[in-house]
């Protein structure tokens, strides 16, 4: 669908040469009117050639003759709009509706702004400028076709505007599950991890202990006394002293036979 354009310039009849000349000799004012006419039909001839960029340039010259010339207005607003500055059209559309003084400019001219807002892609804009239009003409078959457009590319936009919506929550509950997921597997690792250092450091605490048994141990054997190596046990020493008890036993009776013998003896005188 493609949404009609905006509203055609507006033109001052050129006036017949005798009529000016008479004019001219009549009024003293003529001569800055006609000239702003000149330039105002120039500036129309451009724009009708497809030349907008120099009807710009005829239209500005019209304005700077007269400044409250609605004409010049307007017809900018259309050169601009065409060479696509839809935003420098929109001023001077509301400056010629300042000038304007019937119902139906204001209906033309709210056409063409809601136009330059459509193209803008201000749709809210462009559907209250097209609905004031019909409020002066509501019988405009063009505004309200592009009224109708603009209405159902809001309504386009919107349907986009929460399919997107949609799709950024899903999105976001989607990364929330996924981060979520991760978490609880840094969490199984971390306490995996965690469990491997407890087990780690137990072994560790458990040989630790282990040696330092073993040098308590070792400590404590070096503190005790050690026995000398030619201390006897009491056993040997028991028997030892019962052989000498013996040894003596036999000694002294074989004394006493000795001596009961050399008693017997008799003496060689």
């Amino acid at each position: 669908m493609v949404y009609y354009n905006i509203r055609k310039m507006k033109t001052i009849n050129k006036l017949n040469i005798n009529l000016v000349l008479l004019l001219l000799t009549v009024l003293s004012l003529s001569v800055f009117a006609q000239s702003t006419r000149s330039l105002v039909n120039d500036g129309v001839e451009k724009y009708e050639k497809n030349k907008y960029n120099e009807a710009e340039v005829f239209f500005r010259k019209g304005i700077e003759n007269d400044i409250k010339n609605y004409e010049s207005r307007f017809n900018l607003g259309d050169a601009l709009y065409k060479q696509g500055k839809y935003e420098e059209a929109i001023k001077e559309y509301q400056n010629a509706l300042a000038l304007s003084k019937t119902d139906l400019q204001r209906a033309e001219i709210f056409h063409n702004i809601g136009n330059s807002l459509l193209k803008a892609k201000k749709l809210k804009e462009s559907i209250g400028a097209y609905r004031e239009a019909l409020k002066l003409n509501p019988k405009d078959i063009e505004t309200k076709y592009n009224l109708s457009y603009a209405l159902k590319q809001m309504k386009k936009q919107q349907q986009n505007k929460n399919k997107n919506k949609k799709n950024n929550k899903n999105n976001k509950d989607k990364n929330k599950n996924n981060k979520d997921k991760k978490k609880n597997k840094d969490n199984k690792d971390n306490k995996k991890n965690e469990n491997k250092k407890n087990k780690d450091q137990q072994k560790k605490d458990q040989q630790k202990n282990k040696e330092q048994n073993k040098n308590k141990q070792d400590q404590q054997k070096k503190q005790q006394p050690t026995k000398p190596k030619d201390e006897i046990s009491k056993k040997e020493a028991q028997r030892i002293l019962d052989a000498l008890k013996n040894n003596e036993a036999e000694l002294q009776k074989k004394m006493r036979q000795k001596k009961s013998r050399r008693t017997n003896v008799e003496k060689d005188w």
